[in-house]
């Protein structure tokens, strides 16, 4: 059975930018985390919040494309996690977090957008619709 992988990005609080590859991000994001290799880059450079990965079904694909990345210009790798995490928040910040109890009695009815106003002040296009008809009429 083949094991799927993910591509990460990680970031210290300076923006400097870290990629990698794994088949269990849970367990390879705690270990940047907890510091495990501390001679590593990201334990010296504090790079150990992620804000950005992809999930692939194989783990060659992850590779290529952690190649592929690695490849990139920073300000491309900026722009693609800016596209999916515009506040570059932590992704794995509530990991491990219990999640609230769904309540109905919370939810609040949809809101409904005012009327836009047409051509002559009205609320009904109708006006709109008279003249355009008309237009066409003549044109006939």
């Amino acid at each position: 059975m083949e094991k799927g992988g993910f591509v990460y990005i990680l970031s210290s609080k300076g923006k400097r930018l870290y990629t990698g590859v794994t088949s269990q991000l849970w367990v390879r994001v705690n270990q940047h985390k907890e510091k495990k290799s501390p001679t590593s880059f990201t334990a010296r450079y504090n790079i150990d919040q992620l804000v950005y990965y992809e999930i692939f079904g194989t783990i060659e694909g992850a590779i290529a494309r952690e190649k592929a990345i690695k490849d990139m210009h920073r300000i491309a790798k900026i722009r693609m996690i800016v596209s999916v995490n515009p506040t570059w928040r932590d992704l794995s910040e509530d990991w491990g977090k219990a999640t609230p109890p769904f309540e109905e009695s919370k939810l609040r009815p949809p809101a409904t957008f005012p009327q836009a106003q047409g051509k002559y002040g009205d609320s009904e296009p109708a006006a709109q619709n008279d003249e355009l008809n008309a237009r066409l009429e003549r044109r006939a």
